[in-house]
């Protein structure tokens, strides 16, 4: 049966206009961080988790606060530190001494976005804690298991400069982001902004634009988006490319040590329709593939003593990647 592109691009255009109210919003208090944005949307439409890295100062738990002000949505924030419990992220029983009873008392996992500010600085008993929590949307306290809210993103950033005493994340844990996004310095335009709107107090009155319901809404028109079979084995591909990158005559085995996951796959798929959907578009193209692949792999590709010696980055290797497979 062939897919309803026009029915899907009615759907699409109908909430194009709430997407960029809503991008409108979130710009009253961002400058310049128009990738960003992009890429929680992506992330929130997906159904996937984030993860931010750049240095402190750009606005990336500014823009995770506000993003949730514009959704009308639960938010709550964990700043990772080296005594940090379990418990403290995902909640614990409480004992009350009146009656000798237990009770739950749920921790700051429990909202529609939670942001976990500099999750490498926690140790591994308490990043280990999130993945079910990441995987499975539900999380367990003593013998009870417990449903999160729905919609459920969580919103993690790590320093790349400094590294003392931090824990670096595990390949399990780091595979369930969806996305891995590289936060730079804005430009000096963007910058001159910046510093035009803070010269006062500002308490940018931010509104509710979408929903809950809205944020489903788009879930299920994402589902709707066509991918072609073309585009799917344009995806297989890439993925494979990282495994057996032989097979396609790249000479960079030596520099993978491990290539990325099934869930590269996925995530990759998921994250092309997500793009043309945020485009307007009810169909996914290799395009669409192309723009958000470094952001899906970087994270995924384990690389050799090799490529370390040599300062090849997992970034460079997509590229090269991107560059030498064929595009249907």
């Amino acid at each position: 049966m062939s897919p309803d592109i026009a029915g899907t691009t009615e759907h699409i255009r109908e909430q194009s206009k709430r997407i960029q109210a809503l991008t409108a919003e979130v710009n009253k208090v961002l400058v310049g961080q128009e990738k960003l944005l992009h890429r929680m949307l992506i992330a929130l439409i997906s159904g996937g988790h984030i993860l931010l890295e750049g240095v402190p100062g750009l606005a990336k738990t500014t823009a995770v606060r506000t993003l949730a002000r514009a959704l009308g949505l639960s938010f709550k924030r964990v700043s990772f530190t080296p005594d940090l419990l379990p418990a403290d992220v995902i909640g614990t029983m409480i004992y009350n001494p009146r009656d000798g009873s237990f009770s739950p008392r749920q921790g700051p996992v429990f909202a529609n976005l939670l942001l976990a500010d500099e999750i490498n600085r926690a140790p591994a008993k308490v990043q280990a804690a999130l993945l079910e929590a990441m995987q499975e949307h539900q999380v367990t306290i003593a013998t009870t298991t417990y449903p999160l809210p729905d919609p459920f993103l969580v919103m993690a950033t790590q320093n790349p400069i400094e590294q003392e005493g931090t824990y670096p994340l595990p390949e399990a844990q780091i595979d369930r982001f969806m996305l891995k996004c590289k936060v730079t310095y804005p430009s000096r335009d963007d910058e001159r902004r910046i510093m035009n709107r803070f010269a006062r107090s500002l308490d940018a009155d931010i509104q509710p634009i979408l929903s809950e319901s809205d944020v489903k809404t788009l879930r299920a028109v994402m589902d709707q988006v066509y991918c072609d079979d073309k585009v799917g084995e344009y995806i297989l591909d890439i993925v494979f490319a990282t495994r057996e990158p032989e097979r396609f005559k790249l000479p960079i085995k030596p520099l993978i040590e491990y290539g990325a996951s099934p869930r590269a796959t996925l995530y990759l798929h998921q994250a092309a329709r997500a793009n043309a959907l945020l485009n307007g578009r009810a169909y996914a193209t290799p395009q669409d593939v192309k723009d958000i692949a470094h952001d899906v792999l970087r994270h995924r590709i384990i690389l050799t003593y090799e490529a370390e010696a040599e300062e090849t980055t997992s970034d460079d290797l997509i590229t090269r990647i991107l560059g030498e497979i064929p595009v249907p």
